[in-house]
């Protein structure tokens, strides 16, 4: 299946997986972003569905993966004859992200669940932690002196 959509006033015809660079979206890394400007959706051995202008209810999510910059750009400008010379740089915003589904109805699939860190042991206060390191630690140091009184009332006899 694939969509054309439209976003930053360009059009990209998208799969699901792709990783697509954008104009900048306002999105952090790892948030799901929504692309309801779709204009045409079509399936391998099916005549595509194309919008007047857009097709409605359809959308198109995706993941950002992260933001960037693009390569910069030198903007020369000269008057000849005029000693009228002006250079400047530009470097566009960018948004990369991956198209996770696509949708003509506007449902959405549900997202397969991530793994969520394991944040038991961080929960746990830090007197918490160390209490039993402390209590294992008492009852060595205790077996091994305990020993070495006996040896040394064997040395006096």
């Amino acid at each position: 299946m694939f969509a054309v959509i439209k976003t930053g006033g360009k059009q990209y015809r998208v799969t699901e997986n792709d990783v697509l660079v954008v104009e900048k979206l306002v999105a952090e890394a790892g948030d799901t972003v929504q692309f309801d400007q779709v204009l045409m959706i079509g399936e391998d051995g099916k005549a595509p569905t194309v919008g007047a202008p857009l097709i409605d209810k359809a959308a198109v999510t995706a993941e950002v993966v992260r933001q960037t910059r693009g390569e910069k750009v030198i903007i020369f400008k000269k008057r000849r004859r005029q000693n009228s010379r002006r250079k400047n740089g530009h470097r566009q915003d960018l948004t990369l992200v991956k198209i996770t589904g696509i949708s003509a109805t506007g449902a959405k699939k549900p997202a397969a669940k991530k793994a969520a860190p394991k944040k038991a042991a961080e929960d746990k206060p830090a007197a918490e932690k160390k209490a039993p390191a402390k209590k294992a630690a008492a009852k060595k140091t205790a077996a091994k002196k305990a020993p070495a009184k006996k040896a040394a009332a064997k040395k006096a006899d």
